[in-house]
């Protein structure tokens, strides 16, 4: 399972941007206004972790999984906070996230697809005339993340909490395999993770 997963993560590597077929649905007032509540509420980001310790853990390990698509720590570091809040903030599991950014942009924060996603998490434009403002930039890497955890959360809930057709609608592919699959598989090979032995048991005392 594993190395059908790899296969199917280095197709992508010729391809500069997955994503960009979100479709554009009207949405119900209150969505809209729970949805923009959201992307309006810009904190500080920081590391989600009952302990500080398994933060620190976290981070220095998803840091050097991360060092060879981006080599500056600073940058790493930056986006991996980034990344852990707004997923968390959104009840996604930031692992989840990592591995839905792989797939859409190669963590290229530049990138545009065919039909004009933008950013890390190819994000379509018409959302910020949905849910935002002329002023958001969707290149912005926190506006980009906010965004993009609020999209994927909306449409969990459309589904019930079923990730599968959650990401098919994400990717504007709903009912078909091959994006899901992809974003699962990413995630399970590169970025699952698990606190030390020895963090969690000081977790458990």
């Amino acid at each position: 399972m594993r190395r059908h997963f790899a296969l199917l993560l280095l197709a992508l590597a010729s391809i500069p941007a997955w994503a960009g077929a979100q479709r554009e649905e009207a949405l119900a007032a209150n969505v809209a206004s729970a949805m923009s509540r959201s992307i309006a509420d810009i904190n500080a980001p920081r590391l989600v972790f009952d302990n500080q310790q398994e933060g620190q853990a976290w981070l220095a390990e998803m840091s050097q999984r991360l060092a060879k698509r981006i080599p500056d720590q600073w940058m790493r570091e930056r986006l991996l906070t980034t990344i852990h809040y707004e997923a968390s903030r959104a009840g996604l599991d930031p692992q989840l996230v990592l591995g839905l950014i792989q797939v859409e942009s190669g963590f290229k924060k530049y990138a545009i697809s065919p039909v004009g996603a933008r950013g890390l998490m190819q994000v379509m434009p018409f959302w910020v005339r949905s849910i935002g403002t002329r002023e958001h930039n969707l290149f912005d890497l926190t506006m980009n993340l906010r965004y993009g955890c609020t999209i994927l959360r909306h449409y969990l809930d459309i589904e019930r909490g079923n990730l599968f057709r959650a990401l098919g609608r994400y990717n504007g592919s709903l009912g078909r395999a091959e994006y899901p699959n992809l974003v699962v598989g990413a995630w399970q090979a590169n970025w699952q993770w698990m606190p030390p032995a020895s963090l969690r048991r000081t977790a458990g005392h």
